[in-house]
């Protein structure tokens, strides 16, 4: 074991090794785990970090819902009763005598009236049902496709039916989606298959994290927020929760894993301020879709703009994460490859690769958001409106806030995290209780001793 691998506890030997160059030698070849630092440091990282944990526990303690809350029947069959059907025949047939009534718009002729629309080109597809759940299990019913449908279906394939006890017999069941149950899954297990086969033991770790941090989302943010509870609290509360958790579940608990808490922690209060400060500013109502307007009419007691700041911060989280651990690693590796290097020299260092993860990442954001909302953006294209004007629109000016605010919060987080590890590992004392000379000057005192012996 090295000195410098030597817990705190254990007495030095008294004759360390004299040979600079097997000193250095054993150094160069420690890969092992970053070493601890001195219990002082120790102690004032948890003075920081405690009471914060202790006020995410109350806090989640406090605002803990108990399940989400009974609502009105929205009627648009998200909350309808569903069972499992499959697909057992299919015939093609002419659609006007199956009675289909035409899908397609009404046309503007070339003489300027509107005409009768064509009627479907194809044949129609009489599908047969089965129902296989539920308290009418073997009962079949007939769907009618048009060939215009975006979704077709084919012999075997599971399906997803609406229950409507209440209908008449005959309209009691149809089908509402397609069963995706085993490709979701096997897709799941593939990327398990992957993070394990790389990550090994981290990977299982990561992957736990993640579950737990689903189970964070769905417990409590998301039932919190139908309770009534402030969104953008409950968000902060519940985003720290599942940053402490899938953070020191992933990276260890250690002094570098805190520091990569502390910096996402103040880069995420950065956030927020930045976001409350321009969705209040630039007059943002968080209303812009549909579902935000289901949501709101089904629970009115819910604050939309809170709803807005909540989905900020919750969605920059999972990068500040990668962000400020991949810094705090940096900085730890370059005082490992360089001892001697102070706290300007580290940080000047870690920044050097900071900007390069700040230009890739940003990119990766942007392009995140813009992906989300690329039917928007493909609707804004064809649109006779100037850049301006779109830009500034309420709908498109959403989603630049959301993008720039989590933006400066990730860009800030490389150099608040890059100096918080910087000066963490350069007043780091000495883990063997003496000063850094110490050694030196003892084993220059021993030699000195052994020259006069020999007098």
């Amino acid at each position: 074991m090295t000195p410098e691998n030597r817990s705190p506890h254990e007495p030095t030997p008294a004759h360390p090794p004299s040979s600079s160059h097997s000193h250095g030698h054993a150094h160069a070849h420690s890969h092992g785990p970053a070493k601890p630092v001195s219990a002082h440091l120790r102690k004032v990282i948890a003075a920081v970090l405690i009471p914060f944990a202790a006020a995410v526990l109350t806090g989640l303690a406090v605002l803990w819902p108990g399940g989400a809350p009974d609502h009105p029947h929205s009627g648009l069959g998200l909350d309808r009763q569903t069972e499992s059907g499959r697909v057992v025949k299919i015939e093609e047939m002419d659609c006007t005598k199956a009675g289909a009534a035409p899908q397609q718009p009404v046309r503007q002729q070339p003489g300027g009236e509107g005409g009768p629309p064509p009627p479907p080109r194809g044949p129609c597809e009489k599908s047969e049902i089965e129902v296989t759940s539920g308290p009418h299990k073997g009962r079949t019913f007939t769907e009618l496709v048009q060939p215009t449908a975006s979704r077709h279906y084919s012999v075997g394939q599971k399906v997803i039916l609406a229950y409507a006890p209440k209908a008449p017999e005959k309209l009691q069941y149809s089908v509402t989606d397609v069963d995706r149950t085993l490709p979701i899954a096997l897709l799941a297990g593939l990327f398990a298959l992957a993070v394990v086969a790389v990550g090994r033991l981290r990977g299982v770790f990561a992957l736990i994290a993640l579950v737990i941090s689903f189970g964070v989302l769905t417990l409590f943010i998301l039932p919190a927020i139908l309770q009534g509870s402030d969104p953008l609290v409950v968000a902060v509360i519940g985003g720290s929760a599942i940053m402490l958790i899938a953070l020191y579940m992933c990276h260890g608990l250690s002094a570098r894993t805190s520091v990569a808490v502390v910096g996402t922690l103040t880069s995420l209060l950065l956030i927020g301020l930045l976001g409350a400060l321009f969705t209040g500013w630039a007059h943002l109502t968080g209303d812009t879709d549909d579902q935000t307007g289901l949501v709101h009419g089904l629970y009115p007691q819910i604050e939309i703009r809170g709803l807005l700041l909540a989905g900020i911060i919750i969605g920059s989280l999972g990068v500040l994460d990668d962000v400020t651990v991949t810094q705090t690693s940096a900085v730890w590796e370059l005082k490992e490859a360089d001892p001697g290097a102070g706290w300007r020299k580290l940080y000047g260092a870690a920044m050097r690769i900071g900007r390069d993860h700040i230009a890739s990442v940003v990119n990766t954001l942007v392009l995140a958001y813009a992906g989300a909302s690329l039917p928007l953006l493909l609707l804004f294209s064809i649109a006779d409106s100037g850049v301006g004007t779109v830009a500034t629109s309420e709908i498109v000016s959403e989603e630049i806030v959301r993008t720039l605010v989590g933006s400066i919060g990730l860009v800030a987080s490389v150099p608040v995290t890059t100096a918080l590890a910087a000066l963490v590992v350069s007043a780091d004392r000495h883990t063997a209780g003496t000063k850094p000379g110490a050694r030196g000057r003892a084993s220059k005192a021993s030699r000195g001793g052994r020259r006069r012996r020999a007098k």
